[in-house]
């Protein structure tokens, strides 16, 4: 079997943009959704899939844990935000939001297969993949799946995470995955009273050598309104988080406009 067999092009969907992280809780799924929500801001038809099979919290943070999706025939249907932004998570398909997903790995590959051919996303711009953490299989299926246009990588200023975060670098180059840049993310804390800059690492001086020459999208400080929120909405984010979010967009969008090397599929 060739490592990164040929995929399956969507041509509805003109764009594909991968979350990735090294591990879980430095942020991924969270940047994923401010990504999506800041490029539906910007006028774009914008899609996001939940990849993370087994650890979904896309439907929670984009507020539809409530809702169920429905079929049409052999398609998902993907649930609509507030924001426009059509979602597929395992979570919209299982009865509670708290059913464990126990499948082994041939069934989490086909789940992603099928979230990538089967659902009716119709006419996107951009559709975002939030994979899962780390190098395991689904990942892998995800990569050599979905013919991605390009990559951010999410961490955190800490030395073990940024050797962790290599691992996924390394894996994307092995699999041809074009990196777009990283976002920097929890790094500080803004004081909600005073509004001062508070470090929160001490040895997050030095970031890996993978991401070395890779654009920095934005460092994200540690922000209540969205770290604490249940959801997040765009509409009740602050300017200066929205302002962030969009930094993250505008880096993505002006590096596939002028990235001259094709998708990954198209090699």
């Amino acid at each position: 079997m060739a490592f990164v067999p040929e995929k399956k092009l969507n041509p509805k969907i003109k764009k594909v943009v991968g979350v990735i992280s090294g591990k879980g809780g430095v942020g991924k799924s969270t940047v994923a959704v401010l990504l999506a929500q800041a490029l539906a801001a910007r006028g774009r038809k914008v899609g996001i899939m939940d990849a993370d099979i087994t650890g979904p919290s896309l439907p929670r943070l984009m507020g539809l844990d409530s809702f169920r999706a429905e079929t049409e025939g052999e398609s998902f249907i993907p649930l609509v935000s507030e924001e426009g932004i059509g979602l597929v998570s395992i979570n919209l398909l299982t009865e509670e939001e708290d059913e464990p997903v126990i499948w082994r790995g041939p069934l989490l590959g086909k789940a992603i297969q099928q979230f990538w051919t089967d659902a009716a996303w119709g006419e996107l711009d951009y559709l975002v993949v939030d994979f899962p953490p780390g190098t395991s299989d689904i990942a892998l299926t995800a990569f050599q799946t979905i013919p991605i246009s390009g990559l951010v990588v999410v961490t955190t200023p800490q030395d073990y995470v940024s050797m962790i975060v290599t691992k996924s670098v390394k894996m994307a180059t092995m699999l041809k995955a074009p990196l777009i840049g990283f976002v920097e993310n929890m790094g500080s804390l803004i004081c909600p009273h005073c509004g001062e800059v508070v470090p929160l690492f001490s040895d997050g001086g030095e970031r890996p050598r993978a991401l070395a020459g890779m654009r920095l999208l934005a460092s994200l400080p540690w922000r209540g309104e969205v770290a604490q929120a249940r959801s997040i909405r765009w509409s009740a984010l602050s300017e200066a988080a929205k302002a962030e979010a969009g930094a993250i967009a505008v880096g993505v969008e002006t590096a596939l406009r002028t990235d001259p090397s094709p998708p990954a599929a198209a090699r």
